[in-house]
């Protein structure tokens, strides 16, 4: 029955229908509004971290858009290397030697990219449809929300007399997705489920089930992709299945659960098989069992960190409405914590310990929009997909980055062909993009292309690991060996530079930024400042590893020696701080990427304490670069701003980047974008790194470590001036809270999950009890910093 007038109500019967009091819909974590998702970007998602949905949460019609990560168009290409070798690339480089620059950039141009005809993409699948029929037309108490604390998404109505409830969720342990939708009236649910499919396939009944399945073809990314089989079964109690060729109606019901499996070919040749029993599995469960099963599983993961910063004048507001409050100028505290939580959400969503895959450009989630461009929905090694895991550590999900080092294991395997076809070096490498086909050559053009650092750059997140968890085992069997396997490829490739004695990469990019020479504009050189940055990180963390694990001196040495040959970070002329190794200056100063302040962040080649001038070099590239005419602000480069600022303890610019975020790089779903006009989008598009940057930012304005002491609260912007916040995690291996007033802290703790020895800085404002495992103790204060050692477990306070 078409339903012609709906009306929507914002009251507190909608919040009763839901079993909440007012005050507790205030402080429950999540995304609320008081009507249907019109489009994709304003429905809400869920995730397992391999198989997931966008959820509409419609009346007449719900659209449940699925997701799961390895449905991949493209195939492996034995050929996407253009073989080059160790002898050419000395020529080439002796070209940038002799300062033949454009010479240098023409031959690299042409033979230093790879081929990538097959390369692929990340595709949706396509959605599912649930078509329903009602007595009368009458529609109230409309709400919709996603409970972040649950990952639970709920739609309550009214028609007439009766009240519908919809549950969705993504369960790790059952591996699934779950529908269920419930009346307030026995025999109240009438609908039909069909599918409209983004690929081709073919659609069938059996039994009680709806079955896709197919190859995926998308020839925009080239040829080749994997066979897929998806299982949607259907429960209706009391009431009637008729299932016909592609659709399956329920009658009469009094509820109706749905459970959703989709697997592909990848990795996996017993995939239809592990499908339906994957379904039949779930099915044979109650509802109330798989929801507890997923909530035992999922809760306690996002409840290790909390966050308060006050209310704010919006704060009973639906999502969409606080939202709009922030983009009229406004600011909302509530809000920020929500975006903070939401990263954390969106990784848990996309990356669990037993994913098959890694987060991709846009997690496993998929808007058909950005597979369509140019750059495709793929593993963008330059920046983007390290930004997806910003907030893994920090954040207290440390398991989530488990699925990315195994794809760096699998990188690493076919980036030793690369670097020993195209460098002729030992080791491994891999360049700006990659897909699920171990593609690990350059790009198809050097401007974003020549990377090959941006193998030293994901592989650092191997030792961040480890910074964190002080995990000897893990580093010893998984980190290391990978993390040596890259400094071998580095060592191999650098070179010194007979001009002034440094050891040098090149010739590679400072991405995806160009330079102006002699009247060009070129990309390639020796040494880019990123480089330098990234092979310091990538040394250090093998010389340290090798201390740790009492191993391979040999080589830790060799390295200690190539870093006393790397030329320093420097300054230009102008006072910024230089992105290539010869002062330059930039063809395009409004240019996205800053990929020379990975010195400032994440990495701690910058600071304040330490490189006082190198810091204020920074400021200044970045004040520059966002007063420059027509500056490429998108949702990754306005996370990247929260960063450096609350590195540089710049309080208004930090939460002001923060509200930028809110109200221009995300959508009414609060999901991050990539803006109309920004590298050839026609159109905004949602990448997820907005939202796990961001709230890496936002962290990082609560706490720091990186000068090598602990900080609580090192960049609070007064907006922020009351709050409190548990959980979140620093260096060393620790868990750190703090609760303020007034800017003020009340009480701070650090408890240890390692055992070391951890250098605080004592909290500024007034003379605080200082307690270790409840009894006092008197530390000497030293510049306002104590040093404590501690065991795993041992609990330091400030009160």
């Amino acid at each position: 029955m078409k339903i012609k007038t709906i009306s929507f109500s914002l009251a507190i019967m909608m919040i009763s229908l839901s079993g909440c009091t007012n005050l507790e819909a205030k402080d429950k974590v999540e995304l609320w509004y008081e009507q249907p998702a019109k489009e994709w970007m304003s429905s809400v998602p869920i995730g397992n971290g391999r198989i997931g949905a966008m959820v509409f949460g419609g009346i007449e019609e719900e659209t449940i858009a699925l997701n799961e990560s390895s449905m991949w168009s493209g195939q492996y290409d034995e050929n996407q290397e253009i073989p080059f070798g160790k002898e050419r690339m000395n020529e080439l480089r002796k070209l940038f030697f002799e300062g033949k620059i454009q010479e240098g950039n023409q031959i690299a141009g042409e033979f230093l990219h790879g081929n990538g005809h097959s390369f692929g993409t990340h595709l949706p699948i396509g959605d599912l449809k649930l078509t329903f029929s009602y007595p009368e037309n009458t529609v109230s108490n409309y709400r919709r929300s996603l409970d972040l604390g649950t990952a639970i998404s709920t739609t309550n109505y009214t028609i007439g007399d009766v009240n519908y409830v919809r549950e969705c969720f993504a369960t790790n342990p059952d591996d699934v997705l779950v529908l269920r939708m419930s009346a307030s009236k026995k025999k109240a649910i009438n609908a039909k489920l069909s599918l409209s499919m983004l690929r081709e396939s073919e659609i069938s009944t059996d039994g009680n089930q709806l079955i896709f399945e197919g190859t995926v073809n998308f020839p925009k990314q080239g040829p080749g992709g994997v066979s897929f089989q998806g299982r949607i079964a259907i429960s209706a109690p009391n009431g009637t299945l008729q299932a016909e060729d592609s659709s399956i109606s329920v009658n009469d019901a009094d509820m109706l659960t749905i459970v959703i499996d989709v697997r592909t070919n990848y990795k996996n040749d017993a995939y239809k098989s592990l499908c339906k029993e994957t379904v039949v599995k779930a099915e044979k469960k109650t509802y109330e069992k798989l929801k507890k099963t997923h909530l035992n599983d999922y809760a306690p993961l996002f409840d290790r960190v909390s966050l308060q910063l006050g209310t704010g004048e919006y704060a009973g507001l639906p999502t969409d409405k606080r939202w709009e409050q922030v983009k009229k100028g406004g600011y909302d505290p509530g809000l920020d914590v929500l975006l903070f939580q939401y990263g954390r959400y969106l990784l848990l969503a996309s990356s669990r310990e037993n994913s098959p895959l890694p987060a991709a450009l846009q997690g496993f989630f998929n808007d058909n929009l950005a597979c369509n461009m140019g750059w495709t929905n793929d593993y963008h090694l330059d920046i983007n997909t390290q930004q997806n895991y910003w907030i893994a550590n920090v954040g207290n999900l440390a398991e989530c980055h488990l699925p990315l080092f195994k794809y760096i294991e699998d990188l690493s395997v076919h980036g030793a062909k690369t670097a020993q076809k195209i460098y002729g070096c030992k080791g491994w490498t891999a360049h700006t993009t990659a897909n699920i086909w171990e593609y690990t050559a350059p790009s198809g053009s050097i401007l974003w292309g020549l990377f090959p650092t941006a193998s030293s750059w994901i592989a650092s997140h191997l030792w961040t690991q480890y910074e964190y968890t002080r995990d000897k085992d893990y580093l010893a069997k998984t980190a290391y060996p990978l993390l040596k396997g890259n400094a071998e490829f580095l060592l191999d490739y650098m070179v010194e530079d007979p001009n002034t004695g440094y050891m040098v990469t090149g010739p590679s990019i400072s991405p995806e930024n160009s330079f102006l020479y002699e009247g060009n504009n070129l990309c390639a050189s020796m040494m880019p400042t990123c480089d330098r940055v990234l092979a310091y990180e990538i040394f250090n963390a093998c010389i340290q590893s090798a201390q740790i694990l009492n191993i391979d001196k040999e080589f830790s040495d060799s390295l200690q020696q190539a870093i006393k040959k790397f030329p320093p970070i420097r300054l230009r002329a102008n006072g910024g701080v230089r992105e290539w190794l010869e002062d330059y200056d930039e063809a395009h100063p409004n240019h996205r990427h800053t990929s020379h302040l990975l010195a400032l962040y994440p990495y701690e080649q910058i600071t304040l304490d330490k490189t006082p001038e190198l810091a204020a070099g920074a400021r200044k590239t970045i004040e520059d670069r966002l007063a420059a005419e027509g500056w490429e602000d998108t949702e990754w480069s306005r996370a990247n701003m929260i960063c450096f600022y609350a590195r540089l303890k710049d309080t208004k610019q930090a939460y002001q980047s923060v509200l930028t975020l809110e109200s221009i790089f995300t959508r009414e779903n609060l999901l991050s974008i990539s803006p109309a006009g920004i590298a050839g989008a026609p159109y905004d598009i949602f990448i997820l790194d907005g939202n796990t940057a961001g709230a890496a930012g936002i962290a990082e304005m609560l706490v720091q470590g990186h000068e090598g002491y602990i900080e609580f609260l090192p960049c609070l912007p007064e907006q922020w001036n009351v709050g409190n916040y548990k959980g979140l995690c620093v260096k060393g291996g620790a868990e750190v809270s703090a609760a303020w007033n007034q800017s003020l802290i009340n009480e701070a703790t650090l408890k240890a999950t390692a055992d070391n020895t951890f250098t605080v800085k004592v909290p500024q404002g007034k003379n605080y009890t200082i307690t270790l495992n409840n009894k006092r103790i008197n530390p000497v204060i030293n510049n306002g910093l104590i040093t404590v050692s501690m065991k795993a477990k041992d609990i330091l306070k400030f009160k």
